[in-house]
């Protein structure tokens, strides 16, 4: 079971988030096994994150090894993500 998941993040601003996909990426740990998809929207002190997961698990699993990296940069988190059920995911067809 896929799921959509929103992070509660406080104030995330671009310098932040580029810190944190830096030290993910020279870890080895991007991307994260079972994500489909990362959105980042919103504005510069005000961005929020999306993800879709192929299961919660998985999700778990990549959080545990997220949160370090994102105290590290001092990335505010205010709770636990929102997680909600897929109940239909349509993707574009490609044409050749």
């Amino acid at each position: 079971m896929s799921i959509v998941v929103r992070f509660p993040v406080v104030g995330l601003t671009r310098q932040q988030y580029d810190e944190v996909s830096l030290r993910l990426e020279k870890a080895g740990m991007w991307p994260p096994d079972g994500m489909q998809l990362h959105v980042l929207f919103g504005t510069d002190g005000d961005l929020k994150v999306s993800e879709i997961w192929d299961s919660p698990e998985q999700l778990t699993a990549f959080g545990e090894k997220l949160l370090p990296v994102l105290n590290e940069v001092g990335v505010q988190v205010a709770g636990e993500p929102e997680v909600f059920e897929v109940h239909n995911l349509e993707q574009p067809r490609t044409t050749a």
